[in-house]
């Protein structure tokens, strides 16, 4: 998360030399040319919209309190089911600091704030949002991570919710910063992976390498065990049956294995149709906990390639991104790291082996060096390739900027970044082509959150970003010539909610576009869990293959594109075999 060279022993300390020399001398020209070409991808549309969100990092004084630092997140979910995203955005001022927000979407795309009452507008050192329908009544419930603690609210379904973390049986007492909600025994009811941070000691303090007071580097102290939590389904209480938790931390085996973990990411990595867990972990090897199926995870990261880049080397992986960059139905990981190192990109092939292929991609040079946070893979132009946002913010401080915004935070601030995908897995930057006044790189911030979704339902991929002590922005998608679309919600009425861990696979013109239903968002934030698809000049699907995620299969029929799709369980024709 921060520079980390304070608290690097005498090889590291040789070790981001080198970097900093091929920085500063041998590598500022990129390895894949900037273009203006195409017109700006996004346009900042917060202020049209409604959406009033200032972050609160908390007092700025000489504590350098280093939750301040990791930011708050957000999320994009339907909240009251009416078909329209709705946003929660989340402060971590402490309990005395600005309370949490949540904005519905109205009729007509604008944003009404609905906190008060909400139950929702609480106050605290906040970190993070996971979204999933824990007690599966059809109406999403909402997590938010914490330094220091989880909270579980369910919702009532009256655009109210109610917290029930002690009666759900979560205690986490540890530096909460990213979660998920995922299925992992195939039961059919969500459980709860935590990602938790490190043993943080508030008296320590911390210098950077010029020797000025600073927030303290994630090395300065030991990191911490991700928990599991099994959800049990509804127990009786009394008169109304409430959900309850499991720790289950130590007997699947994640008690294993510490570590400084910020980001977090469910999907089948070994392709037996098991849910699996990436934690991107800062400044140590990842984690990759595999399956076994029985309850257990057996943490498989450095058989698979994952858990170092091709030099060996352990960078600040921070926010992850899971997609198939090169349409060879492999899906591929993609991980955000330090200006001092690269963005990673580990590309799989074979099935459940994964390789650094970053130099290959033409990511290891961009036009501009930054420290990145938020990253998502998605089709923003939809030509049928999935292209790369990143939100950037430092954690060194430099020389103060005069931005007209909090001079203490101008030190930390960078320009975010976009990455077009020319359909072979090659990016090249762009992000100078939205680097207008209303543009996702048209400003520096100190940027974490990265948020997207169909916030339109056009078929158009959005973004919200979120930066510490700055606006909440809303992008609205302007791509020019974006191609044909669909945008599928894999749903299964028996449990009344959005099958998260389904893999949907879209057959056409002799091509395929997998996705993976889920709504974690890689890095603090939650996404719309709706599979989106560019398809380019495609404007005929031949078949929709859905892998439910209790390893049943069905194969749908697509009826046009450039439309939103259900895809309900029990409606497609049965599939041969089962994973």
């Amino acid at each position: 998360m921060a520079q980390r060279l304070s608290a690097l022993p005498a090889s590291g300390w040789v070790f981001c030399l080198s970097l900093l020399v091929c920085f500063f001398v041998g590598c500022r020209k990129p390895a894949t040319t900037e273009t203006n070409a195409e017109g700006p991808w996004f346009e900042d549309i917060t202020d049209e919209v409604g959406l009033d969100f200032i972050h609160d990092p908390g007092p700025v004084d000489d504590q350098y309190f280093m939750p301040q630092m990791t930011g708050s997140g957000s999320a994009l979910f339907d909240f009251d089911g009416d078909g329209r995203l709705d946003i929660y955005l989340v402060n971590n001022g402490g309990p005395k600091g600005r309370p949490n927000r949540l904005f519905k979407q109205m009729p007509d795309g604008s944003f009404e704030d609905v906190s008060k009452g909400s139950g929702l507008d609480f106050s605290a050192y906040c970190q993070g949002v996971a979204i999933g329908d824990v007690n599966n009544d059809g109406y999403p419930d909402v997590l938010v991570t914490e330094y220091r603690g989880v909270r579980l609210f369910i919702n009532n379904g009256n655009g109210t919710f109610t917290e029930e973390t002690i009666q759900a049986g979560l205690d986490n007492p540890l530096w909460a910063t990213s979660a998920a909600f995922v299925d992992y025994d195939r039961d059919g009811w969500l459980d709860l992976v935590i990602v938790n941070y490190v043993n943080y000691d508030p008296v320590k303090d911390c210098l950077s390498p010029n020797g000025q007071r600073d927030y303290c580097a994630p090395g300065s102290f030991s990191g911490t065990v991700s928990k599991l939590y099994r959800n049990l389904g509804k127990q009786p209480a009394g008169k109304t049956p409430r959900v309850r938790f499991e720790d289950r931390t130590i007997p699947s085996g994640l008690a294993a294995h510490a570590g400084p973990g910020l980001g977090v990411l469910c999907a089948d990595f070994d392709g037996d149709g098991w849910p699996d867990f990436f934690i991107a972990n800062d400044g140590k090897p990842n984690h990759l906990w595999i399956n076994q199926k029985d309850g257990t995870f057996r943490e498989e990261a450095v058989v698979r390639g994952v858990a170092f880049n091709a030099m060996g080397k352990a960078e600040a992986n921070m926010g992850i991104a899971w997609g198939d960059v090169d349409g060879d139905g492999l899906q591929d990981v993609f991980v955000t790291h330090l200006s001092i190192e690269t963005n990673t990109l580990w590309k799989q092939g074979p099935r459940g082996l994964y390789e650094d292929r970053t130099s290959k991609s033409g990511l290891h040079r961009p036009t501009t060096r930054a420290t990145g946070f938020g990253t998502l893979l998605g089709d923003f132009d939809n030509d049928g390739a999935l292209d790369v946002a990143i939100v950037n913010g430092a954690v060194v401080r430099s020389p103060p900027k005069e931005t007209g915004v909090n001079r203490f935070w101008s030190q930390y601030m960078q320009r975010n970044q976009i990455l077009a995908n020319d359909g072979t897995g090659r990016f090249r930057d762009l992000s100078s082509a939205n680097a207008g006044a209303k543009g996702l790189c048209g400003y520096e911030n100190v940027g974490r959150g990265l948020a997207v979704g169909d916030v339109s339902n056009t078929g158009s991929l959005w973004l919200l970003a979120t930066s510490v002590a700055g606006k909440a922005r809303l992008y609205r998608n302007v791509a020019p010539d974006r191609g044909h679309w669909l945008v599928m919600r894999a749903f299964d009425p028996a449990l009344k909610r959005d099958a998260l861990g389904a893999e949907i696979t879209v057959r056409a013109d002799k091509r395929v576009w997998v996705r993976t239903v889920q709504s974690n968002g890689g890095y603090i934030t939650s996404n719309d869990p709706r599979a989106h698809v560019g398809l380019g000049k495609v404007d005929r699907v031949d078949s929709i293959d859905v892998l439910w995620p209790d390893g049943t299969a069905e194969v749908f029929a697509a009826d046009g594109v450039d439309r939103p799709i259900e895809l309900r369980k029990g409606k497609g024709k049965p599939a041969p075999g089962k994973r």
